[in-house]
């Protein structure tokens, strides 16, 4: 099936569709003609989506197209799309005014549920996106421990900071980019990189920088190479080495927040990092995020501590009232096990679907995220998601588009299942797999 004819709205397109005379358009003032570089279905191929709406599990496109979305805005969207309690809550609040560049009763309500749901924090900050909460986390941790260095891991994103963008992982890592040019060479020479699951490393390279290292961050689960649990051990081992030598542990649970567990992978693992990072699932989808920890270390920040940073969008009444129609709902008795029940029969369905192909590859899966390498062998770390065979992943992807199945147009990104898929959606997502797969497999030469 041609890309003219994606989805389930059969010959309903032109030759000539309007998402593509969009997407030019769009590439005459937006730079790609995209706002983000994953947008631009460079590692797929063919034209990009542009959406026109989207409610629960489906989005359907400019030309009317409808689509199962395995995206859900990167994970944050938990609820689906258009929840309709959270479209009302944002309704209500936009006659009370999107913004107020002062501080409301939302922030202070939405902060003292968060901060109930996680031990570990006990103040926090909102600002306005990942990227944000991430580079201010890591101003925090080096003036409240007078160190320069941060340890991140190969392939782990935490936003597109000058710190994080060496050896990273998401989009980075879909568009092949080992770093960044306008990164200075002595700001990259403070990160130091280790390969995830591995706590040895960790363990050589503070002895090499013993006393000097300010911060480890890390994603409790690696979600931005692709899903990657945490091997056994090695949160513990993080834990114990940074307490030993004085760093602080940061958790990015910009993915994992509130999806992996209500409060996060923290809860989940039962360790207690230093400081955490949270995305735009704990305001509904909305452009927020937090970051937050131990009371002495917060309170190093400007106005109580001489550690600068400001927003005006920051604790937006808009994602302050999305955020609190959404979190009582996921703190639900039986939420969590409904959605990773869901998630793990489609992780199923595609296992049977590669076995039954003979289609390499290995499905990683964590809580209601998974990935689906193409891949000889297990994905433990960014070298073994680097050995993917991108071109079949890209095949896998338009097969599943043309059968109106949106995945992450990237091999380096999660799949993430929302709590409007339902179990009939989850049965015709494995049927589309298993036919594309059998695609895949009979266009395949065949092996000597």
């Amino acid at each position: 099936m041609s890309s003219d004819t994606r989805g389930n709205k059969s010959g309903a397109s032109s030759a000539r569709s309007r998402a593509t005379e969009l997407f030019e358009r769009g590439r005459n003032i937006l730079v790609g003609g995209v706002n983000s570089p994953v947008r631009a279905f460079r590692a797929v191929g063919g034209p990009p989506l542009v959406i026109d709406r989207a409610r629960g599990s489906r989005l359907w496109d400019v030309d009317g197209r409808e689509y199962l979305d395995y995206v859900c805005s990167w994970g944050a969207l938990i609820l689906g799309h258009a929840h309709p309690d959270v479209v009302a809550a944002i309704a209500d609040q936009a006659q009370r005014g999107t913004s107020y560049g002062m501080t409301s009763p939302l922030e202070i309500e939405l902060g003292e549920t968060i901060v109930r749901a996680l031990p570990s924090m006990e103040r926090l900050r909102f600002v306005s996106s990942g990227t944000e909460a991430t580079m201010s986390a890591i101003r925090v941790a080096r003036g409240f421990t007078k160190r320069d260095y941060i340890l991140k891991f190969e392939g782990g994103y935490h936003g597109h900071a000058d710190s994080f963008l060496v050896e990273a992982g998401s989009g980075v890592a879909t568009l092949g980019i080992s770093g960044s040019p306008g990164v200075p060479s002595a700001l990259a020479a403070l990160t130091l990189n280790a390969p995830y699951n591995d706590a040895e490393a960790v363990e050589r390279i503070f002895q090499q920088h013993a006393g000097k290292i300010a911060a480890v961050i890390v994603e409790p689960v690696a979600a931005n190479m692709g899903v990657a649990p945490p091997a056994q051990g090695f949160l513990e081992d993080l834990r114990k080495i940074t307490q030993r030598d004085g760093a602080l542990l940061i958790f990015d649970e910009v993915i994992t927040g509130f999806r992996i567990a209500y409060g996060g992978a923290q809860n989940f693992f039962h360790i207690q990092p230093d400081l955490s990072v949270f995305g735009k699932i704990i305001g509904g989808g909305l452009p927020v995020a937090a970051y937050g920890g131990r009371r002495a270390i917060m309170e190093m920040i400007a106005p109580l501590g001489p550690v600068y940073q400001a927003g005006t969008l920051s604790g937006n009444p808009l994602a302050m009232r999305a955020g609190l129609a959404t979190l009582p709902k996921l703190a639900a008795v039986g939420f969590y096990d409904a959605l990773n029940r869901k998630a793990h029969r489609l992780a199923e369905g595609l296992r049977s679907g590669m076995k039954d192909s003979g289609v390499p590859g290995h499905l990683n899966i964590a809580g209601s995220l998974l990935t689906l390498f193409f891949t000889a062998e297990p994905v433990k770390d960014y070298a073994g998601a680097k050995k993917s065979d991108t071109a079949l992943f890209a095949a896998f992807f338009n097969q599943m588009l043309d059968r109106g199945i949106f995945l992450p147009p990237s091999q380096f990104e999660a799949l993430f299942v929302s709590a409007a898929h339902s179990d009939e959606h989850i049965d015709r997502t494995i049927a589309a797999a298993r036919e594309s797969l059998q695609a895949i497999a009979s266009a395949r030469p065949p092996s000597k």
